[in-house]
């Protein structure tokens, strides 16, 4: 376990890290930090914090000129630090810069005993974009055995002695922790995707109902066996700080940990955890309620908070969703009937977490912003009584424009303002 760095790129590393603990430490941040509580907990009229996700455009993000780093080791610290930093300067968005440098436990889950593999696709520029899986069930009742429990092993000594180096390199500049959110997919339907495919899994509710049953059970067991596994390992702390539950959107609450906490180690009721179920959106509310939501309701019931949803609309099993455990944030995608889902957590102390389309960032060129402001503005409109967080996602390209990011967010939260005012 020896991970080597040059002596040029440590020194680099730690201007970095000092650079990181700099803009964590601005008053800018203990206000962003607020505004996450504020909403998180409930305050009546908390602003709407504004997150703009980075990963999918990092052609223009993180673009080869911005690496300094060539050894493997220096590259995986530089792009955790280099992520932040440019952040702040480049989007300023309501992301709370770290004041601590992340790792996790390194672990090996065998979740399934089957392999999935992709194949990937790349686009004209030559970024992986699209894939496909190359599903190992082809027939569901045939092929059920190939599945077993999920086997779990975690290497603390790994763990241990990259901790030791990280704080060795940067430990004086920022604290190195162990951070988690809950183990466990309970994302069920798309591990059935990934399984067997969108055909055989809709195909499957009318022609073998009952595999279907018991292949839903085993995804649920195999869910909580692996969060159980960790929470019994200890692995468990609580992501009630500036993690996210989901995508981009931060945890920071005073709800969690919940009463009886002691220690490190977390349970997994002081945990934010998440669910969704994309694969559905071409069922049946009926369907989804005798094939999925059974599930989904199990699955999340050890959590302590639950955000639910990505790009599905929520709207069409709400009668369904909002009875899951421990519901907190759910996602309004521009897919969503934001007007039904409005009017649906009027005083539900549920967050309405919007997605605002992301082909007024990334499909034009230039920023056509009236029509950004006018696409906020209504959302905002139809939530007053209601938390609203807004988290842009699927950003594919900024034609290399980073500008059109960092305006974005000064329009909507001009918008937020003006509401605010009125």
């Amino acid at each position: 376990m020896k991970w080597d760095l040059p002596d040029s790129e440590s020194l680099y590393l730690r201007e970095l890290a000092r650079k990181q603990a700099k803009y964590a430490a601005l008053p800018v941040m203990a206000e962003r930090k607020q505004m996450w509580y504020d909403l998180n907990d409930g305050k009546p009229d908390a602003r709407p914090p504004v997150v703009i996700e980075t990963g999918t455009f990092d052609r223009d993000f993180m673009p080869a000129g911005v690496w300094r780093c060539a050894s493997q080791t220096g590259r995986t610290v530089e792009r955790q630090l280099l992520r932040n930093i440019r952040n702040h300067e480049l989007i300023d968005d309501d992301k709370v810069i770290p004041d601590t440098f992340d790792i996790g436990w390194v672990v090996d889950i065998d979740e399934m005993g089957v392999r999935i593999d992709r194949e990937m696709v790349k686009d004209a520029e030559g970024v992986e974009t699209g894939f496909r899986f190359l599903h190992p069930i082809k027939d569901l009742k045939e092929d059920f055995h190939l599945l077993q429990p999920a086997v779990c092993q975690v290497d603390r000594e790994q763990t241990s002695a990259w901790k030791s180096f990280l704080e060795d390199l940067l430990g004086d500049c920022l604290p190195v922790e162990i951070r988690t959110g809950l183990f466990g997919c309970s994302m069920l339907t798309h591990r059935v995707i990934e399984l067997m495919g969108m055909e055989a899994f809709f195909t499957a509710m009318y022609d073998n109902p009952e595999d279907l049953h018991r292949l839903m059970a085993f995804l649920r067991d195999n869910a909580l066996r692996v969060m159980r596994w960790a929470e019994g390992e200890g692995l468990l702390r609580v992501n009630n700080g500036n993690q996210a539950s989901f995508g981009s959107s931060y945890n920071y609450t005073t709800a969690l940990p919940g009463p009886g906490a002691n220690g490190a180690a977390a349970r997994l009721g002081d945990m934010w955890g998440n669910a969704n179920s994309q694969e559905t959106v071409g069922v049946s509310p009926a369907m989804f309620r005798e094939f999925c939501f059974p599930y989904y309701r199990q699955v999340c019931e050890p959590m302590g908070l639950l955000y639910y949803g990505c790009c599905e609309p929520a709207h069409p099993f709400w009668e369904d969703l909002q009875h899951l455990p421990h519901l907190k944030k759910v996602s309004i995608s521009r897919w969503c009937d934001q007007h039904f889902m409005a009017e649906a957590l009027q005083g539900a102390e549920i967050v309405f977490s919007r997605k605002p389309d992301p082909n007024l960032l990334g499909v034009d060129v230039s920023l056509d912003e009236e029509k950004w402001a006018s696409h906020i503005r209504e959302t905002l409109e139809l939530t007053r009584g209601v938390g609203v967080e807004f988290i842009v996602r699927d950003v594919y390209t900024l034609h290399g424009d980073l500008g059109k990011a960092r305006r974005a967010v000064h329009i909507a939260r001009e918008e937020i303002a003006r509401r605010r005012d009125c």
